[in-house]
């Protein structure tokens, strides 16, 4: 079986189960929480890692700025304070102003000829998890998702600068909660 959980605690509780075989839960570069221990405690039970919300919802696609206004009907207007459900599901837990500052330092760190989307996908590959679920809203989009899996890894200056990134701006919003 598997399941989808919200929050570590869910995660390593449900690496408790015999049966397992999956466990999806947000991981990106914003949500890094899971690879301090579940994702270690998965390869160890031979349970795989599915990566969701991996562009934060669309916030590490660097497509967005502080004026990008969404529709009456998209989760990113209506939930983003989680009137609706988990707030840990919208931008993944990172308040709309704090993802879009941190987003544009990720979008600088993005190698010449890759979309920041695919950084952000290359830089879940490297982790350790079975498969990652991106959105994507046109088959043009598809393909680049896609494409991410053979670009191959990052250096360590660009993983300890989207460290930086995360332990200065982000953590504070998401770490504890998840």
């Amino acid at each position: 079986m598997g399941v989808s959980v919200e929050t570590c605690d869910e995660a390593l509780t449900a690496l408790r189960e015999p049966d397992l075989a999956s466990i999806q839960i947000i991981l990106n570069i914003f949500r890094r929480k899971p690879l301090e221990h579940v994702v270690t405690a998965a390869r160890e039970a031979g349970v795989g890692i599915i990566a969701r919300v991996p562009l934060a919802s669309g916030l590490l696609s660097g497509r967005y700025h502080e004026h990008t206004r969404f529709g009456e009907g998209d989760h990113r207007s209506y939930n983003r304070q989680g009137q609706a459900f988990d707030v840990g599901e919208t931008f993944s837990g990172v308040p709309y102003d704090v993802g879009v500052r941190a987003a544009r330092e990720v979008a600088a760190l993005t190698p010449e000829g890759w979309t920041t989307a695919q950084f952000a996908l290359a830089w879940i590959a490297q982790t350790g998890v079975a498969t990652i679920i991106p959105g994507a809203s046109t088959p043009a989009q598809a393909r680049a998702n896609a494409a991410a899996g053979a670009l191959g890894g990052l250096d360590d200056e660009t993983l300890a600068a989207l460290a930086k990134i995360y332990n200065d701006q982000i953590r504070e919003h998401v770490h504890a909660r998840w």
